[in-house]
């Protein structure tokens, strides 16, 4: 099959809403050509394709990793390499994709989630904990879309960076949707001293949509807030 055929045939299976069908399909083609489409579909405005292929990336990077971790690597470094200001490019994608690559692989997640961290601060002296703050408010809504998938699946690594107090101020983002991801992380992490934070928020009824394993779900700052304040309960 040309790299044309599995590009189309790629693209039409990340269009299916069965997102374990997608996922298995996928394991058909070579790891390295699917990700070549999928670089591209992350940046589609179709959200239900580009959500797709996010989980995709996770999946078959890690299937990359398990026979060539170098190639797996490079793949992560490209991720990092677009959301630098010289890159030239947005970064579309890229810590969504970072925060799945890691929660399916063990390797890559010790090595990268450092990185997923710095992008929440500012710069620092630590050693492997300089800054890299990201400002555009777009980009911050797929690092917290990142950090509360990471929060479900790798919870002690990220309490082990210390990346709680990291998620505080997105709390008080003027973007709900922000708001309700930092909301879900604290939640899932058991972060107590977020409660104040969260309390505040019980109130909030902003509406976001927000992607858990391959359905959409349409819920509210307050829901996710009081979710969280009963799980440290």
């Amino acid at each position: 099959m040309s790299s044309r055929q599995i590009k189309a045939k790629v693209l039409e299976l990340l269009n299916s809403r069965d997102l374990a069908a997608v996922l298995g399909a996928l394991q058909s083609f070579p790891a390295k050509d699917v990700v070549n489409v999928l670089f591209s579909a992350i940046c589609r405005e179709d959200s239900l394709v580009r959500w797709h292929a996010v989980s995709g990336m996770g999946e078959t990077v890690a299937r990359l990793a398990d026979v060539d971790m170098e190639a797996a690597r490079i793949i992560m470094r490209r991720l990092l390499w677009s959301l630098n200001d010289e890159s030239g490019g947005i970064g579309w994608g890229a810590p969504e994709c970072m925060a799945e690559i890691m929660c399916c692989h063990a390797g890559l997640s010790a090595e990268y989630v450092h990185m997923l961290i710095s992008y929440m601060r500012e710069d620092g002296e630590e050693l492997c904990q300089d800054g890299n703050y990201i400002e555009h408010p777009l980009l911050q809504r797929g690092l917290l879309w990142g950090v509360a998938r990471l929060s479900r699946c790798r919870p002690g690594l990220l309490l082990e960076k210390g990346a709680g107090p990291d998620i505080l101020p997105y709390l008080e983002a003027a973007d709900p949707e922000i708001r309700g991801l930092a909301a879900l992380a604290v939640g899932n992490l058991r972060l107590i001293i977020a409660q104040s934070h969260l309390k505040k928020m019980l109130t909030d009824n902003s509406p976001l949509r927000v992607y858990q394993d391959g359905f959409f779900l349409e819920t509210t700052v307050c829901r996710l807030a009081l979710t969280a304040v009963e799980a440290m309960n």
